[in-house]
């Protein structure tokens, strides 16, 4: 029986080790590699200095891949408001298209991050550390009310800074 359980957690490792290191899958923006993105951790300086010019700057909408909260390795594409910085890292919160009520959304309203024009909603339970060149496209920068709302509610969940 010791030799099965072996083999079992030598083959998971594998396994897992491949998922991490598999490219992009370019069927729905879903990869299996180590995320950029990880979870932000206390001390998040907030900013707001949006500027159009290719780099991602606090208070604008980006896109970058996102990790599953129920399954890191695993995400998608996602625009993602940048909050502010963490050392060298941008912080930020994923927008959702998807509204559910609850008090850990934020309404942003619609923007040029979404083709579609639908409302979007901060997820302010959730703050990201994003390596800045993980950022793929600049989308929009929110107006500096937004900015403001959506900093009001990640206050109350998270240790930031203005």
């Amino acid at each position: 029986m010791g030799r099965i359980s072996e083999l079992l957690r030598d083959t998971v490792r594998r396994v897992r080790m491949t998922v991490r290191n598999a490219e992009h899958n370019t069927g729905r923006t879903t990869r299996r590699t180590a995320p950029p993105v990880r979870a932000a951790i206390p001390g998040v300086q907030i900013e707001y200095r949006p500027e159009r010019d290719g780099d991602p700057d606090p208070g604008e909408v980006v896109w970058t891949w996102v990790p599953f909260e129920e399954d890191p390795t695993l995400g998608k594409d996602r625009p993602v408001v940048i909050v502010g910085h963490h050392g060298e890292d941008l912080s930020g919160v994923a927008l959702t298209t998807k509204r559910t009520g609850h008090s850990t959304q934020v309404e942003v309203g619609s923007g040029a991050w979404d083709p579609k024009g639908r409302p979007s909603y901060a997820k302010v339970d959730r703050l990201l550390d994003i390596e800045p060149s993980s950022v793929r496209r600049e989308g929009a920068a929110l107006s500096r009310r937004r900015f403001d709302v959506v900093i009001e509610a990640l206050s109350r969940y998270h240790d930031v800074t203005r």
